[in-house]
């Protein structure tokens, strides 16, 4: 019989330490709102269907190819046509194997099949998250910070390209999801925290510094008995290790640090303006709540912090000895800023929680708001479409550059075979016995790439008569015809 003063079983308010939060007892359909959300805002970016730009280029020249050829070149360091020599599918390898295997699929080899497996892999890294979140805070926080992620400028930037980042964020969210398990009920999660970890560093390696960030959580909630958790950390680490020494031996592991660059111990500051889409509302209402997570939230405070600050401490130490900035890289391990922003939200006092959550949410998706308007990144298809109007058979179409033979190969190909046989790709020069030659080119600074073709078709008698330009957010490219 229960008296007055005592409190029935089923009515005491469980313990909730942090990284102990007692589970929901089951799942809910509102844990799919994050997904949904990241969905319909990464379809409508889109709709418009713009061209592939470069590194999107590349990954659908390379899926396309036989998997034995694409394998000889990740070993061997080699490029998978002339015009590539110096760059092999070796940098994230393994994305390449799961593009080609998702091109596979009867129907899904275009080009944007290859951005909706970004998007689908980044909603349900969202889906994980927020399931990891609502186990660990509860179900408001975990839906607030995947909604939060999915209206982030960075993440839905780079949830509609055809790169390696939605596939880094799926292996982030089941990792996380994997370490929750395991901290409220072990050895329940441990596999899942192992296999995700390694899939979060052969998606990025940089991912593995969040991989790094969960392990240190873990230690800081369990101390000891976190051991499985370093354990089964550092032999998820060991893939990534891997292709990051099978670059440095195959000669390309360096090849993108020109895109890196120096930020003068500004790092962790351009980070966040990066996360929040640059110096927006976001940037300081994230930043306020995330100091507020940081000291006030139950059940995520250890793990959230961990997630935000252990990636870039690693970053600002490894700058000491060479550039490492570039806010796409940074994306796993920025996760953890809305995540704790989110948690934050939900520590305040009760009255104040929707009315700061929508706030949140609302400046996340005012950052977003620019990418509506975003134009082509690249406009090699356009280019290729204009050429198929003006070209006559048998005139050469030279690509002058790189970055140009990659666009013309792949849109000729895909809009305009009928041009192959005129198609001239690097190393090859410019013919210099012809009377008409079109030539494909990049602009730098509003000129025109040089290259050794301008001499040879100068020294055959040729100058240019007409010129197409295509601008782009990315690369601008230019149309020329040379006649005598």
């Amino acid at each position: 019989m229960t008296t007055a003063t005592e409190v029935p079983p089923a009515a005491a308010s469980p313990s909730r330490p942090d990284g102990d939060a007692v589970a929901p007892a089951r799942w809910s359909p509102v844990e799919l709102l994050p997904a949904a959300l990241v969905a319909l805002l990464g379809g409508w970016l889109l709709l418009p269907g713009h061209g592939l730009w470069f590194d999107e280029l590349f990954t659908a020249e390379v899926a396309r190819l036989p998997l034995g050829d694409i394998l000889t070149a990740i070993a061997s360091g080699e490029g998978t046509a002339s015009y590539l020599a110096g760059v092999p599918p070796s940098y994230n390898a393994p994305y390449y194997l799961v593009t080609y295997l998702w091109t596979s699929v009867p129907g899904l080899g275009g080009d944007t099949s290859l951005r909706v497996l970004s998007l689908l892999a980044t909603a349900g890294g969202l889906s994980l998250t927020t399931r990891a979140l609502t186990r660990l805070a509860g179900r408001g926080t975990g839906v607030l910070a995947g909604l939060v992620l999915g209206a982030n400028p960075l993440v839905l930037e780079q949830s509609v390209e055809a790169r390696s980042y939605g596939l880094a964020v799926l292996a982030t969210g089941a990792t996380a999801l994997g370490l929750v398990r395991w901290l409220q009920s072990p050895p329940r999660g441990l596999l899942l925290f192992g296999l995700a970890g390694a899939g979060m560093g052969l998606a990025h390696w940089y991912a593995v510094t969040v991989l790094a960030s969960f392990v240190v959580a873990a230690v800081l909630l369990r101390g000891r008995r976190a051991f499985p958790v370093v354990l089964t950390g550092a032999l998820a680490a060991l893939p990534a290790v891997g292709f990051v020494g099978l670059a440095v031996l195959n000669g390309t592991g360096a090849r993108n640090a020109e895109h890196l660059r120096d930020t003068g111990g500004r790092l962790v500051a351009l980070a966040a303006e990066a996360w929040a889409g640059g110096r927006t509302p976001l940037l300081y209402v994230a930043l306020g709540l995330a100091v507020v997570g940081a000291f006030r939230a139950t059940g995520a405070r250890v793990v959230g912090a961990c997630w935000l600050v252990v990636p870039l401490l690693l970053l600002v130490a490894a700058e000491l000895v060479r550039p490492v900035f570039l806010p796409r890289y940074l994306l796993a391990g920025l996760l953890g800023l809305g995540v704790l922003a989110a948690a934050g939200a939900m520590a305040l006092p009760r009255p104040a929680r929707v009315p700061v959550a929508a706030l949140l949410l609302g400046c996340s998706l005012l950052a977003s708001a620019p990418l509506a308007d975003r134009g082509p990144r690249e406009r090699a298809d356009d280019l290729v479409a204009v050429l198929a109007e003006v070209h006559r058979p048998g005139e050469p179409v030279v690509a002058a550059d790189q970055r140009s033979a990659t666009g013309l190969d792949h849109y000729v190909r895909t809009l305009a075979p009928r041009l192959r046989p005129d198609v001239v790709l690097p190393p090859d020069d410019a013919p210099a016995g012809e009377d008409r030659v079109w030539v494909v080119r990049r602009l730098l600074g509003g000129e025109p790439e040089p290259t050794d073709d301008d001499a040879i078709l100068r020294s055959a008698g040729l100058r240019m008569a007409d010129q197409y330009e295509f601008p782009a957010g990315k690369t601008d490219l230019v149309l020329q015809l040379w006649t005598r």
